[in-house]
């Protein structure tokens, strides 16, 4: 399967990767980690959604997007470490003080998975993080060594899918997500 990952400007694509089938559903859009929990909690519903296309029509795009031709068939979530909650975490350290864009939510689209879309999106958001100017990517991912993850906590990424992308581990965390302990990696842009 050939895979070109763009990044995510067109709202109607992340939207079929992120929206809930029922539009009044409060679904994560992949907004939990990107905004402050207040704001969090406060947008319900539709204006989830909203918010999500305010963030591809004003840019830099919210992420990347994979596609097979033009059906978009997963998502990658990344920013500026600064404009997420991990700038303010307990859990997940800041190992310097380079500012570094985060990766932290891989999402496949059922019917595409074991096909290398996950890879080719964290390369797509390596990849996008540089043109925007990023020194360096870090990600957050699980180190579940070979348990299996429910597919539902697995967003945050399998730390050989990092390996095998070129991302060292530079820290350990205290964050723990579906039992399975996380791990800060990160791969150098300079």
């Amino acid at each position: 399967m050939a895979v070109d990952v763009r990044p995510a400007s067109e709202f109607e694509d992340v939207r079929a990767l992120l929206g809930p089938k029922s539009p009044g559903a409060n679904v994560c859009w992949c907004l939990s980690y990107r905004i402050p929990s207040k704001l969090n909690n406060g947008l319900r519903g539709p204006a989830r959604g909203e918010y999500v296309a305010e963030l591809c029509r004003k840019g830099p795009p919210p992420g990347v997007l994979a596609y097979d031709g033009e059906v978009p068939v997963g998502w990658a979530a990344v920013a500026p470490r600064s404009d997420t909650a991990f700038a303010r975490s307990r859990t997940i350290p800041h190992v310097d003080d380079l500012p570094v864009w985060s990766l932290w939510c891989v999402r496949v689209r059922p019917g595409h998975r074991g096909r290398g879309v996950s890879h080719a999106l964290i390369a797509g958001a390596v990849e996008f993080a540089r043109a925007q100017g990023a020194p360096a990517v870090e990600a957050y991912p699980l180190d579940s060594g070979d348990a299996k993850v429910d597919l539902t906590m697995a967003y945050a990424g399998l730390r050989k899918n990092f390996e095998r992308a070129g991302f060292v581990h530079r820290a350990d965390t205290s964050s723990v997500l579906a039992g399975h302990p996380r791990v800060l990696m990160r791969f150098d842009l300079r």
